[in-house]
């Protein structure tokens, strides 16, 4: 571990336990944080990133195929350089038990806990900066936008105008309440350490069970995503970063973490 003053610590905590069972026959080889994009894994891109953004203290809460993670970091010229803490959570735990097991090593005042299955390039540096400096806010909630997998229908006044395919939103509206607007979140949120020991390791489910608690009771805030953001959870995500306008951005990003 590098020799880092405790105040000066920015801890990002990358979930990357699960089994990902979504990516079919490659699940049963690797987890999914290490499926590979250019020959790099996923897992390398998200700690470059977060390095270039400030974050110097990573925490990985391994389970499914851990050993392997372990491996790759301690094998990487640059990643095992590093202030990266390992930790096996074991192989079938809950989000909310994985947590739990490393909270104590969290350093910072205010720390990232994000999915180890999205690569992204946006200002998150400046994100966490605004959150931190606000007296006030407990939860920085990070939105994003998304690719719509089917086909979609305008409808005005009753008549069909357009008919489209993969269109890109960024919110959602609920059937049960039209007037609701819906933002769409990243899997990124920012928190304040404090609130570590409101979490119970025995949540079924760490976001629903968590999550609304802390909205009711503290004060949130929500930033939308400026950038380059994609979540990989399927072959199906994994195949599109090969060709058309992902490709460019993935390529523009290895460049740019190279």
């Amino acid at each position: 571990m590098n020799n880092l003053k405790k105040n000066n610590f920015n801890t990002a905590v990358i979930l990357c336990g699960g089994k990902g069972t979504r990516l079919g026959v490659l699940s049963k080889k690797i987890p999914k944080s290490l499926a590979l994009l250019r020959n790099k894994p996923i897992i390398w891109y998200i700690i470059k990133m977060l390095k270039k953004n400030g974050f110097n203290h990573f925490i990985l809460p391994i389970g499914y195929k851990g050993k392997l993670i372990k491996n790759f970091i301690r094998k990487s010229e640059d990643l095992k350089k590093y202030n990266i803490d390992i930790v096996n959570t074991g192989i079938n735990s809950s989000i909310s038990f994985r947590i739990s097991k490393i909270k104590n090593l969290i350093k910072s005042k205010n720390f990232l806990l994000l999915n180890g299955d999205a690569i992204f390039d946006f200002n998150l540096k400046k994100i966490f900066k605004k959150h931190c400096n606000s007296n006030n806010s407990f939860i920085t909630f990070l939105g994003t936008y998304a690719t719509l997998p089917y086909g979609t229908i305008k409808v005005k006044a009753g008549k069909v105008k357009r008919f489209e395919r993969n269109i890109i939103y960024d919110a959602v509206i609920s059937q049960h309440n039209k007037r609701s607007i819906n933002s769409i979140y990243s899997g990124m949120v920012i928190m304040r350490n404090t609130l570590l020991k409101k979490i119970s390791p025995n949540y079924k489910n760490f976001e629903m069970s968590f999550y609304p608690v802390v909205i009711k009771k503290y004060k949130c805030k929500f930033e939308r995503i400026s950038g380059f953001w994609y979540s990989i959870d399927n072959m199906k995500d994994l195949a599109q970063l090969s060709i058309g306008d992902l490709q460019i951005k993935l390529i523009k990003l290895f460049k740019k973490l190279s």
